[in-house]
Parts: C-alpha cells; structure tokens; sequence
C-alpha cells in the first residue's frame, strides 16, 4: 500500500498569528513538523497544502513539495480532499503543521494499522491518567468498542460516571481516552469528503471527526503512548521552547 503525508498549512491563525512560520528554537514550527515527518521509515511522499504564497516560499526553500489550495476551506481535511487529484497514494495520513515533535513512528505504526485493518479512518488514542486532562474541554475525549472502534468524540468528560462523589473516583470506573489530532484515510474514503455534508454533532462540538461517525464511516483507534504537542497559544510556543532547550534539538 502506497503512502503520502499531507500536511495542510494555513498561515491565518487567530489565536497565535502567523505560527507556522515563528522560530521554535531557531527553526520555523513548521519546518520542523516537515522534518519530522521525513524520518518515517514507510518513507512516504510528503505534501504542504497551503492557502498562503509566503509559506509556499518559504517552504519550497527548504525543498518541500508544496499544493495550492483555496483559501476558504474550513479545515484540514477539507483542504486535503480539494486537492486530492494532486497527491499521491493509497493511504494519505493528515498531519496537522503545529505539531512539530510528532513522533516518526506514531505515524508509521498509523500506517500499519491501516494495512491492517478496513476502517475508513485511523487515528491515535492515548490513556487519561490526569485529572485535569480528564476535565479540560481542551482535551478531546474518546469512547470506544471493545475492537477499537470509535464511538464518540467529545470536549466533555465521556463517558459520565452518575455515582462518582470526587473527581479521583472516575478512574476507578475507566480507562478514558483523549485524542490524537491525526488521521489516515483511505484514498477512496478521503475523494467521498466533499459530497458529505456538516453534521450536526460536528458543529456542535467543534471536532470535524464526527462528521466522519455520523456519516456512518468507521473510525479505528491506535493506542499510544507518545504525546503530541500543539501550538495553539503564546504559551504553547513558549512550552516548546522550554523542549528544545531540555532535549538540544
């Protein structure tokens, strides 16, 4: 099976300002999402889909392949499927570009997974054993059949413990899952996106996942164990920093 790593790049961000493109010790956060990703060992193509002239510049520089896309796509995926005629492979994995340490063989065992299984999305789990993490609307929660298979998506504490008097009781009742934000398709799967239309859990929510479930198509969950660090605040960028400056990179 043949694989492409599509990292969708938009330069407008309300919340950080033009961070794909800011120094994270010394590199650009985006370049070092690109780097990382070159070290699968699957060795897949690697695509930048970007709406912005200066990150198709600026990322050509350092030898990227870079696709035009329409400024108006309201997410990564959307982005992705507009220019699907333009990429390569059986199995296209979407690599969000603010996550500059994600880890090469998070997404190579994505891959596996894939071949492995005829889910129409794959995308990584992780275990909740912090209590804030469990009721912070910011980390997207998992529930799960007992195959893998993802049932819901949700910013609230899913599933509800009714019983549960403190906070330290939930776990009791669990395990919980937070959610990784990356996805692998199925090229067949990823051409069907522009047909489907905004569900109304999707706009709810806010989590462009459920328009997958609610359409019917099957979500398969990897568990890991790697965490992967967004950049979506000054603080974000800063925790970043403060990573570079501990492991040298």
């Amino acid at each position: 099976m043949s694989c492409s790593v599509v990292i969708p790049a938009r330069l407008a961000s309300t919340r950080l300002p033009r961070k794909l493109l800011l120094d994270v010790g010394g590199v650009p956060l985006l370049k070092r999402t690109w780097e990382q990703v070159r070290q699968m060992q699957c060795g897949p193509a690697i695509y930048i889909v970007t709406d912005s002239q200066e990150i198709r510049e600026t990322a050509e520089s350092w030898g990227a392949f870079v696709i035009d896309s329409c400024p108006e796509c309201a997410s990564g995926t959307e982005r992705i499927a507009s220019v699907l005629n333009a990429i390569s492979g059986d199995f296209i994995l979407n690599v969000q570009g603010d996550e500059p340490f994600i880890e090469p063989s998070l997404l190579d065992a994505l891959v596996r997974r894939g071949e492995a299984t005829k889910a129409d999305v794959i995308t990584p789990i992780f275990k909740i054993e912090d209590i804030e993490e469990l009721f912070a609307p910011s980390v997207v929660k998992v529930v799960c059949a007992g195959d893998g298979r993802a049932l819901y998506f949700s910013r609230s504490t899913v599933p509800h413990v009714r019983d549960a008097r403190r906070p330290e009781e939930w776990f009791k009742c669990g395990p919980f899952w937070g959610h990784v934000g990356v996805y692998g398709f199925r090229r067949e799967v990823l051409s069907e996106y522009s047909r489907l239309k905004p569900s109304a859990l999707e706009s709810i929510e806010g989590l462009e996942q459920l328009r997958w479930i609610e359409h019917g198509y099957t979500c398969q969950t990897v568990v890991t164990e790697h965490r992967v660090m967004e950049v979506n605040e000054p603080e974000d960028l800063s925790k970043a920093e403060a990573y570079c400056k501990k492991h040298g990179c």
